[in-house]
């Protein structure tokens, strides 16, 4: 009897500096638990929880008012890719994207992070420093034309445009409830109602403090 033993697949990783490969490398072949998802930011790698509950309806909501001003040929959504930055050495698994549809025809497991068009962060305790510091500079300096940032602890939606090397040059806030322009390509009124934390847990928030 033949016994045949498989060989090892070797792990794609996008070019870039040999530490980034590195990581890259150990985070595609780590078990991350259930629930939680792993990035490169600021050189390491961290892993935090999925979502909160409630938050499917928030990035819901964005989807399908953002699906109708869609630029062609590309494509609004929330699965659980990682797109890879290499000069800057960051990956990350944004909350919801709008990118070239083309991107995704690969059997890669990263995306190139070039593809982007909008990316959409959500805030929890765990990332909340990241979204607002790490992300702003390296999504910008990147050129990702549009960048949407939902403070939940605060309750404001912040959008930032006009990419730059440092970051974005522009950028408006407003509170939960209120309507907040997306600029171009989008060129749209997003509907913030309702994006704020369910009464259970604001209750709780409240007894807590």
């Amino acid at each position: 009897m033949t016994v045949m033993l498989d060989r090892p697949t070797p792990i794609e990783t996008p070019d870039g500096p040999p530490d980034f490969e590195a990581m890259c490398r150990t985070l595609l072949s780590m078990d991350v638990p259930d629930g939680y998802r792993a990035e490169i930011i600021r050189g390491s790698i961290v892993v935090s929880p999925w979502s909160r509950g409630f938050y499917y309806r928030v990035m819901e909501s964005i989807r399908e008012q953002l699906r109708q001003q869609l630029p062609e040929g590309e494509t609004c959504g929330d699965a659980p890719f990682l797109f890879t930055f290499p000069s800057e050495q960051r990956a990350y698994g944004p909350d919801l994207y709008v990118a070239a549809r083309a991107a995704f025809d690969t059997a890669k497991r990263y995306i190139d992070g070039e593809a982007l068009t909008l990316v959409c962060e959500l805030t929890s305790p765990s990332t909340r420093d990241a979204d607002w510091d790490d992300k702003v500079r390296v999504y910008g300096k990147a050129g990702v034309p549009v960048y949407l940032l939902l403070d939940m602890e605060e309750e404001s939606a912040t959008v930032f445009w006009a990419p730059a090397e440092k970051g974005y040059t522009s950028h408006t806030t407003v509170p939960f409830g209120k309507t907040l322009h997306i600029p171009a390509p989008f060129d749209c009124e997003l509907d913030t109602s309702g994006f704020g934390a369910p009464a259970e847990q604001q209750d709780g928030q409240r007894e807590g403090n």
